[in-house]
């Protein structure tokens, strides 16, 4: 078992059951799934730069990512529907835990001009996003492999109701959250 998840089961779940005044264990909030996306916008003229950011993805995630493709038809930006735009990850379970310790505990501190993640980040049913703007900031990253520095967005989804749960979750696991 990886070290966040037994310290989740033996530490913070107790401590979020009396914090949010709950008598089932099943009803504290808990992590789902974390969604790493790349955008890759530069792939409707050049397909090798997908494939670049889908090998850095797979070093990053320990995963082999999907590739997401557009909806609509864009003529403005020169896009058809169908067309290859961007590589995303779904982590679960071990995975999920693992990179979720790696993410709070190495990369984030990693990142220039760190102050902590925004506290407003949260979409009103219990889900946080944070962007990365380059992915350099990974210790899996070759820095002399790397072509050009891409941004990621990554969604932690949590089971729990609302914001102020997901809130406490986070700041439970070690999430540096920006004081307002």
């Amino acid at each position: 078992m990886s070290r966040l998840r037994e310290r989740y089961h033996k530490e913070i779940l107790p401590a979020l059951k009396s914090e949010l005044k709950s008598s089932n264990p099943m009803a504290v909030p808990r992590l789902k799934k974390i969604v790493i996306n790349i955008g890759v916008g530069e792939a409707i003229q050049n397909i090798k730069v997908l494939d670049a950011a889908k090998a850095e993805l797979s070093l990053i995630t320990g995963q082999w990512p999907a590739v997401g493709r557009a909806k609509k038809s864009i003529s403005s930006f020169k896009l058809r529907q169908g067309q290859a735009i961007a590589c995303y990850v779904t982590l679960r379970e071990k995975r999920m835990y693992e990179f979720f310790d790696r993410l709070i505990n190495i990369v984030l501190p990693r990142v220039r001009d760190f102050r902590g993640v925004s506290p407003r980040s949260f979409d009103g049913r219990g889900n946080y996003t944070l962007s990365l703007k380059e992915q350099l900031v990974f210790p899996e990253i070759d820095y002399t492999k790397v072509d050009k520095a891409r941004g990621m967005n990554i969604t932690i989804v949590t089971s729990a109701r609302n914001d102020s749960q997901a809130f406490a979750l986070l700041k439970h696991l070690g999430m540096p959250f920006r004081e307002s």
